[in-house]
């Protein structure tokens, strides 16, 4: 079983991943590979001068692999609440899971299927976005939401360290306290 499974590989979703990696956490990112970053040219990214929206992904996938979490090029189709957690089906596949983290961007179909509650969006073009609480939970227990689809600016730095931030609440309620992760200088 998954501690967190994390639909989407986007600024939000890779940022949530490598959090959730690096705090030891068993994370898996399940991405159809579509997010609306893989057409985008980036300027506004701190500590990035510039860079395609692809290699913006492709470089939070391989830090979020650097720290443990698995990625699988898959589409999920369909979340259900068990006994143990969530099952999450996924091109013929399942996997288990404590956790889900929505970050699927503009994309509010999945959340609109499993029940998770939707809002108007909040963004010009986006359509709608999933009701989240401070912490980034929705209103089912143990699916939890980050980035444009939680309702965040859709610029890549504020989805990243939106994902980042509710990735912090989730880890800090599996470990039933806060987390907090500090790097030092070697």
């Amino acid at each position: 079983m998954y501690d967190v499974v994390i639909i989407g590989a986007g600024p939000a979703g890779a940022s949530a991943a490598i959090f959730a990696a690096k705090a030891g956490k068993k994370t898996l990112v399940l991405d159809n590979g579509k997010g609306m970053t893989q057409r985008a040219w980036v300027e506004n990214h701190y500590g990035v001068n510039e860079v395609a929206g692809p290699e913006l992904v492709e470089s939070g996938k391989k830090q979020a692999i650097k720290f443990g979490a698995e990625i699988v090029e898959a589409t999920v189709e369909n979340i259900t609440s068990t006994n143990e957690g969530l099952t999450v089906q996924a091109d013929n596949q399942e996997y288990q899971a404590k956790h889900v983290l929505l970050a699927t961007g503009a994309l509010a179909d999945l959340a609109e299927k499993i029940g998770v509650k939707v809002i108007p969006g909040t963004e010009p073009r986006i359509k709608n976005n999933v009701e989240v609480d401070n912490e980034g939970r929705t209103n089912i227990k143990g699916i939890w939401a980050a980035g444009t689809i939680a309702g965040v600016s859709v610029h890549t730095i504020v989805t990243a360290g939106n994902g980042a931030a509710v990735a912090i609440n989730i880890i800090s309620e599996i470990n039933g306290e806060r987390y907090v992760d500090h790097d030092i200088l070697k």
